[in-house]
């Protein structure tokens, strides 16, 4: 017997006038800002609908309109030391429309009286300028084409009136992704010769805000076929994702009006400045992952969750990220302790499955920017290297070998250009591992500086190194 497909009839929900567009209707919406909207819209007065668009497929516009809007999320995680998980039947959107294949309708949006709010996920490839989008396209090929090409219609809909622009909220994973949207926007505003006009009214009335966002999203479940015989209907929009999230957005007093998400309660952050939150998330959640995976692998775990419950190396991760990470940030003392609690519990989350090796994925760079500004920033307040963070950086070191402790190989994904350094630095110093450190630490094109200029970092590492190759990993961990 075949479930019935979730709609309105089967769970009834109210609609709601549509105050917001939205580029994109992937997981990562659905189970994050999508979901911050269904929250609102229960929390508070902000009885506020979602359009969603699509640039051209009609499948999950399909999917969206046949089930009129209404999706399923699972949200699981970690409290009080106990697996919880928590579902939910989201009802913020509207309806869905292809900018394609219903552009006339596309276009309509723009001379909508009730919306104010544009949220944004196009990948961090779709904030781009295409200087082969044309106004007279139907549609403009990019995002900020077609952003551009309804902001103007706005604009002539409304004779520039400076109370008819928009709050634009882009949720891309790219540093500073509204201001980089505004600049493609004006940018292809000057190439298409539209009005000065234009371009006032948008440095007047609309706003480009600056975001983090945080939150894993992995999708439709693989046991999504279990779960809809619980539930009692199909759902081709089953999302999962953890519950653990934060949004961070740079706004003015007269955004947080038209989006006053923390009124909710929630876990959104209005800040003058994102930067401190970025750097926060980089150091602490991304560079506990990029020190993990080294030594995590070479231990001959796989996942992250097996790591931080490993009672060596999880003891290890906790002490390097709040003993030699945390001292580098400038936040309060108890925003990053809580944060780093709620990392650390994010990675036991026992409903996901986070392979070690997609971590490693393009290794030497994330470990530039995710471990090496805490090593260096702790030796210039300490006067001292992280000892820590030391072995960790042997351990990637080690990993880049290509082969495990034990001689298996380690399925390494970089730049080709990087795969090949690491590999003619280990054949020809192989046997001498200060050389092959140093060699190392001097190569400016891993990471951006002579390390070899960092105090008594070539001694210690080459040391560490050693160690690794020498000695059971076990007694290297049970020192820390």
């Amino acid at each position: 017997m075949s479930l019935p497909l979730l709609d309105r009839t089967l769970v009834p929900r109210s609609r709601r006038p549509e105050r917001i567009l939205q580029f994109g209707g992937g997981n990562f919406l659905r189970g994050f800002a999508d979901w911050v909207v269904h929250e609102m819209n229960e929390k508070l007065d902000f009885n506020a609908g979602v359009v969603v668009v699509q640039s051209v497929s009609q499948t999950g516009v399909r999917q969206y309109n046949a089930q009129e809007g209404l999706y399923t999320l699972m949200l699981t995680g970690m409290q009080d030391g106990t697996a919880k998980q928590e579902i939910t039947v989201v009802d913020c959107i509207q309806r869905a429309l292809s900018a394609t294949y219903d552009f006339e309708d596309f276009l309509a949006l723009a001379r909508s009286e009730s919306i104010e709010v544009v949220l944004s996920n196009t990948t961090e490839n779709g904030i781009v300028f295409d200087k082969n989008d044309a106004l007279t396209d139907v549609p403009p090929g990019s995002f900020p084409g077609k952003l551009t090409r309804l902001l103007y219609e706005r604009y002539l809909f409304f004779s520039g009136q400076q109370d008819k622009g928009w709050v634009i909220i882009p949720c891309e994973l790219i540093e500073d992704n509204g201001t980089r949207l505004k600049h493609i926007v004006l940018q292809l505003a000057e190439t298409w010769q539209l009005p000065d006009g234009f371009q006032q009214w948008l440095e007047a009335s609309c706003t480009f805000c600056n975001t983090l966002v945080d939150r894993i999203v992995s999708g439709y479940p693989n046991n999504a076929a279990e779960i809809q015989a619980k539930l009692g209907y199909t759902d081709e929009l089953l999302t999962e994702g953890e519950s653990f999230y934060l949004w961070v957005i740079t706004a003015s007093p007269a955004v947080q009006k038209v989006f006053p998400a923390d009124q909710a309660g929630l876990q959104v952050v209005f800040a003058s400045d994102i930067h401190p939150y970025r750097v926060r998330k980089v150091r602490i959640l991304n560079g506990a992952h990029t020190a993990m995976v080294p030594l995590a692998y070479l231990y001959g775990l796989r996942t992250v969750r097996e790591s931080v419950e490993d009672p060596l190396l999880g003891n290890f991760i906790e002490k390097l990220v709040f003993e030699e990470i945390l001292p580098t940030l400038d936040l309060p003392s108890d925003s990053l302790r809580s944060y780093a609690f709620d990392v650390l519990n994010r990675f036991r989350n026992p409903f996901i499955r986070h392979q070690l090796i997609s971590i490693a994925l393009h290794a030497t760079a994330k470990f530039t920017t995710r471990i090496l500004p805490s090593l260096l920033e702790y030796h210039q307040r300490m006067g001292k290297l992280p000892e820590r963070i030391v072995l960790a950086f042997a351990a990637q070191l080690v990993f880049y070998r290509g082969v495990t402790l034990s001689g298996e190989t380690i399925a390494l994904n970089d730049d080709p250009a990087v795969l090949t350094f690491f590999q003619q630095v280990w054949e020809a110093h192989g046997e001498d591992i200060p050389t092959l450190v140093q060699v190392i630490l001097a190569e400016k094109s891993c990471w951006g500086m002579d390390l070899l200029e960092v105090p008594g970092l070539a001694e210690r590492l080459s040391g560490a190194v050693s160690d690794l190759l020498t000695q059971p990993l076990t007694d290297v961990l049970d020192r820390f």
